[in-house]
């Protein structure tokens, strides 16, 4: 039988990304001047930073109101969809939102936000076999723990990945 997430493990879920990013903030203030490409704007990426970090904080407040049926339908999706799909289209809607390029109501808890993940991954297709076990650790993979946002990958930034590390 597997196990449903539960609140708990979004909160752990949210929780550790936004360490990741915090983490990643401290990371790049370490590195020299040298490492980064001339137009590399820190202004705007620390803003960034803490758009999601703040957006973030905001959806852990509701994270209690997340309702059985998306939290079972979370871990169906995490039990059968390939993590990285996932992953990019969790990082997609907190951008949305941290730039608001979408209504702040649409994913203004994290209720609707998981609804609308629940939706967007549904677009794809999610032929994995279901397995019976833990989702919890495949729902870990989701988000990624180094360059969580991927501004590493931007190529106005340059400065890259950690070595040593994988996303």
């Amino acid at each position: 039988m597997v196990k449903t997430i539960a609140p708990d493990d979004i909160r752990d879920l949210l929780g550790g990304f936004a360490a990741a990013i915090e983490l990643d903030q401290l990371r790049v203030d370490a590195l020299p001047l040298e490492k980064f490409h001339p137009w590399y704007s820190d202004s705007m990426w620390r803003a960034w930073r803490r758009d999601h970090i703040t957006y973030i904080n905001n959806l852990l407040t509701t994270v209690s109101a997340v309702s059985p049926a998306v939290l079972e339908e979370l871990t169906q999706i995490a039990i059968t969809c390939e993590p990285a799909v996932v992953g990019q289209i969790a990082i997609d809607l907190f951008a949305e939102r941290a730039s608001e390029s979408c209504l702040q109501e649409n994913l203004d808890t994290a209720a609707l936000f998981f609804r609308w993940l629940i939706e967007q991954v549904g677009d794809r297709s999610c032929e994995g076999k279901p397995i019976d076990r833990d989702p919890r650790p495949f729902m870990f993979r989701w988000l990624p723990v180094t360059d969580p946002l991927r501004i590493a990958q931007d190529p106005e930034c340059a400065y890259g990945q950690p070595a040593g590390f994988v996303s």
